[in-house]
């Protein structure tokens, strides 16, 4: 029973080294251009205007209910 376990022991860690395989060829790829983009600035301020605008209107509308 031991020697079978151990055989079954050897096979496993033989066959997980063996399929590993050796190292990949290197795959070279060209690098990509670097393009700045040309969006006007006034986009960059609409979404912390809008999130300024939701907090305002969130904090005016609390209220308190002192029963």
């Amino acid at each position: 029973m031991k020697i079978t376990l151990a055989a079954a022991a050897i096979a496993g860690v033989a066959a997980t080294s063996a399929g590993a395989g050796g190292m990949a060829p290197a795959i070279e790829m060209e690098p990509d251009e670097i393009v700045a983009q040309t969006g006007s600035s006034s986009a960059n301020l609409i979404i912390p205007l809008i999130l300024i605008a939701l907090i305002a209107a969130a904090a005016g509308s609390s209220s308190n209910h002192d029963a």
